[in-house]
């Protein structure tokens, strides 16, 4: 993704500034060099009230069709096709990131002159949504087999079309830039024919089957799940060591699931360990059964682990099951897909955790458990949906033969025609696709893609495309798609495949894919996969960006049992929509999880208005937007540098933008907007200003010029307050289709920036000096300044202005003396402070500073705190040690520097 200039240098006649649809805008005449516009600049408030200027502007973005792309243009297109969120949720903090960094991209290239679609839509989520029109049935005492398949359905898309846009309207307020007139859903007759014709071309490839295979079974939604629908927690649990057999012929296996062992049919070693290899091709009795299985050699045991022998039960685990077929083992499944066990015997019509207790007491009983050991935390793997226990369970159900599909996706990725940032990520997308497995399809549910497969009377079976029909008689498979293999399809079903469209001709390949690297492995494998398969080797993207979890300020992760969840809503409500984006923003790194706090939100919305406050101060002392900047020769120190510094910031913030690093962008446009424009051009501007005659109409010049600039530059981050002051500004539409700024006629000067850092470090030293002397920030005292040497004289009326500093007087008299570089400013202090109180103040916090420090070496030299303690709790302190001890100096020197009295 190269920066081109040429997007933007060709598309000037897409920013006229008129209030007519895109495409009927016509191009002004350009205004030649410091050619001024004459606008009336609305008055702003105040203060900013996010509130009031958010619903407004974006309901004028979307009528004014700002979002919407035009496939027609000829501009270079730049395409996110956002991933969908389900139909049944709402916005949380993983989505405001996720729509934050992908709204900054095609906000930004919008403002560079591309062709922008981002194209928003929904998933139907199958489990999840039929869990909740489950429950609602449940509310009135039905279940959907009370109702059945076709009237089920029929009121799952009336709760859709009721509920299922809560999200899209929740991205409003976020301030999402889509295209509202592309908006899709997975179910939409078009996604659905895409679904149906890329089942059947893989089918007719031979790419789809159907088998008995290990899958991930929830036995309360009564479906298969694919590895993404699994949450694997650390549970306590028990593991028991059981003893197969008797005497010297017996063989100890250890297992956390004992009621599996009625559907044992071998016990496993590897083929090299000397303590069994005299078993090998011999029976040992399985307990409680009666039945004799044998012994086998099975290099996939471990022979460190445990015993070293391990029981194989083919029909509920999925090692067990390639050892089973390794050995021709029988498969038989003892428990049912409710998780009750169907084995015949004293445990038939038990619950499995209440089998698992049974059959361990009954071994017990008969002295076969050799070792338990409880609690025992291991992984254990639950339904992302309903919190079941998920039960690896043999089932037949339709696979997609993934090796051909992988080894395209990982090429794809190999030879550059897609790129994963940050780089690093690409060894894991490499880990995942080398070693796919085949990818089970199927769902027993009735929300969903209906497998379009049909069987005959006779055992025929059909795969029927979008636009065939099946043979009288037949029946249809009663189960659905995973809601992965439609998701998959996204990148080019939504622009309109199977059928050849303009937008799947102009927007495919996509720009670039933001999503968490928590479904790297999931989603984004599979949306290559099918990419290349339909769309003849072009992959559906060709950046993959990928960015971390969302986790608090102390770096854990955000969980309701925590108590730290973040409702990104209620933080939009208290702090405004740009607050909210900027705080996730200014975290995100590529790769890396981002922490936030409700400080850094209140921080954010203290910067929104902080830019809001000196926005107003430029449009009240009359600045004005030219189109170029001003001739350098002509400006003072000031403003050169000032401009010279937004040269270097639009370069670092484009740099940053190619890498997506928006935490190094956010910071930079943070630091240059408060610390270098906020608090020091602003404030040396109204200075030159006062001055009046031609250096205040330059000033006015170059402050319209960094703040229209500077605006630009925060608008994608923070799209609401920048539309509201730049609209202010400049008297124009809208700042979304404003040009993206760029350095031309921009220029550092060397000179000037060191010029500037003296006077900065002077009047710095000088405000901390006058703190340390215990003076207010506001009051005036006599000085007398001695800038020889330095390049400051010229300066000496900002300084003093800066400075609160009066000109001596006769009795001036100085009573403190502070030297900075070549320059020295002595103060007369005297009647300016009351010395006693001075001295108890300052003696208050020097014992407050000695006391902090003492408790900081205290638990520093205590070997148990240092043992125990994280070490960021360990580096805390240490900084405060490190705190206290400055202050003491500084507090000392204070008072040894209080006039006697």
């Amino acid at each position: 993704m190269q920066r081109e200039e040429t997007a933007t240098d060709k598309s000037d006649a897409r920013y006229p500034w008129r209030c007519v649809p895109i495409s009927h805008r016509v191009q002004e005449p350009t205004p030649t060099s410091l050619e001024l516009r004459t606008v009336t600049k609305p008055d702003l408030p105040t203060q900013y009230a996010p509130a009031e200027v958010e619903t407004r502007s974006y309901e004028r973005w979307v009528a004014e069709g700002y979002f919407r792309a035009d496939p027609a243009s000829g501009r270079e297109p730049y395409c996110i096709v956002l991933p969908p969120p389900n139909v049944t949720g709402s916005l949380h903090v993983g989505h405001a990131l996720d729509h934050s960094i992908q709204d900054a991209l095609i906000r930004r290239a919008r403002m560079r002159g591309f062709e922008t679609l981002w194209l928003p839509g929904t998933d139907h989520a199958g489990i999840a949504t039929q869990n909740v029109v489950e429950r609602e049935l449940a509310k009135e005492g039905l279940t959907r087999h009370d109702l059945g398949r076709e009237e089920f359905v029929r009121r799952v898309w009336q709760w859709k079309e009721e509920y299922g846009g809560r999200i899209l309207s929740q991205m409003r307020k976020l301030g999402d830039s889509v295209d509202w007139s592309r908006e899709r859903f997975t179910m939409d007759p078009g996604l659905s024919r895409a679904v149906q014709t890329i089942f059947k071309r893989l089918f007719d490839d031979g790419l789809i089957y159907r088998a008995e295979r290990i899958i991930n079974w929830c036995p309360r939604c009564l479906t298969a799940l694919s590895d993404i629908e699994v949450e694997h927690s650390d549970d306590e649990g028990e593991l028991v060591s059981i003893r197969y057999g008797d005497g010297d012929a017996s063989i100890v296996v250890a297992t956390t699931r004992a009621e599996t062992m009625l559907g044992d049919t071998a016990v496993a070693v590897h083929p090299e360990d000397e303590r069994y290899r005299h078993l090998v091709g011999t029976e040992v009795e399985l307990p409680l059964t009666g039945r004799r299985i044998p012994i086998v050699a099975d290099e996939h045991v471990d022979p460190e682990f445990g015993t070293g022998a391990v029981k194989v039960t083919p029909a509920h685990d999925p090692n067990d099951f390639e050892i089973g077929r390794r050995h021709s083992l029988p498969s038989i499944t003892m428990m049912d897909e409710r998780g009750v066990v169907t084995a015949p015997g004293p445990f038939e019509g038990l619950d499995r955790f209440a089998a698992r207790a049974a059959v361990v007491a009954a071994l017990r009983e008969q002295g076969r458990i050799v070792a338990e050991k409880r609690p025992y935390i291991h992984a254990v793997g639950h339904c992302s949906r309903c919190k079941t226990v998920v039960e690896p369970r043999l089932s037949l159900q339709w696979f997609v033969k993934v090796e051909p599909l992988a080894k395209a996706a990982g090429d794809a990725v190999r030879d550059g025609r897609t790129r994963i940032h940050p780089p690093e990520m690409a060894k894991r997308y490499f880990d995942w696709v080398d070693n796919m497995h085949d990818w089970c399809i199927s769902r027993q549910l009735w929300w969903g893609h209906r497998i379009p497969v049909w069987y005959g009377p006779n055992g025929e079976v059909v795969c029927v495309g979008p636009d065939e029909e099946p043979p009288p008689g037949y029946e249809q498979d009663p189960d659905v798609l995973d809601t992965w293999f439609s998701s998959g399809l996204w990148p080019f079903s939504t622009l309109g495949w199977p059928d050849t469209t303009t937008d799947l001709e102009r927007f495919y390949p996509t720009t670039v894919l933001v999503t968490g690297y928590d479904i790297l492995f999931f989603w984004v494998a599979r949306m290559m996969m099918f990419g290349l398969y339909a769309m003849d080797g072009k992959p559906p993207f060709r950046e993959v960006a990928l960015h971390g979890m969302v986790r608090d300020q102390f770096g854990k992760k955000m969980s309701k049992s925590f108590g730290n969840v973040v409702d990104p809503l209620d933080w939009i409500e208290r702090y405004g929509a740009d607050a909210t984006r900027f705080t996730l923003l200014r975290g995100a790194n590529p790769g890396a999880d981002v922490a936030i706090s409700e400080d850094w939100a209140a921080g954010s919305r203290n910067f929104c208005n902080k830019i809001w406050n000196a926005t107003r101060f430029a449009l009240i002392n009359g600045a004005t937007v030219p189109d170029e900047p001003p001739a350098f020769a002509d400006l003072t120190a000031a403003d050169r540098w000032i401009l010279g510094r937004l040269r270097s910031v639009i370069t670092a913030v484009d740099e940053a933008y190619e890498d997506y690093e928006f935490a190094k962008l956010c910071d930079a446009l943070y630091h240059f907007a408060w610390d270098e424009v906020c608090d020091w051009y602003v404030e040396i501007a109204k200075i030159q200003i006062a001055e009046g005659g031609e250096r205040a109409e330059r000033t006015r010049l170059v402050l319209g010029y960094v703040f229209d600039n500077l605006l630009r530059l925060l608008h994608p981050l923070v799209p609401f307050v920048t539309e509201e002051l730049w609209r202010a500004l400049t008297g124009k539409p809208s700042i979304t289709i404003a040009p993206w700024p760029t350095t031309k006629g921009l220029q550092e000067d060397p000179e000037a920036d060191a010029e500037l850092a003296e006077f900065r470090h002077l009047v710095t030293e000088v405000r901390r000096f006058r703190s340390d002397q215990g003076l207010k920030p506001g009051q005036r005292v006599a000085s007398r300044l001695d800038l020889t040497g330095t390049r400051l004289a010229v300066h000496e009326k900002a300084i003093r202005t800066l400075l609160r500093l009066d000109e001596p007087t006769d009795s001036f008299s100085a009573t403190a003396r502070l030297v900075v570089g070549s320059a020295t400013v002595e103060i007369d202090t005297a009647g300016a402070i009351d010395v006693a109180a001075e001295r108890r103040r300052l003696e208050k916090d020097l014992a407050a500073a000695r006391k902090e420090a003492q408790q900081a070496a205290a638990k520093l030299g205590n070997e148990q705190f240092l043992a125990k303690a994280p070490e960021n709790v360990i580096a805390k302190v240490r900084a405060r040690a490190a705190q206290a001890e400055a202050d003491i100096a500084r507090l000392e020197a204070q008072l040894a520097a209080l006039p006697a009295g």
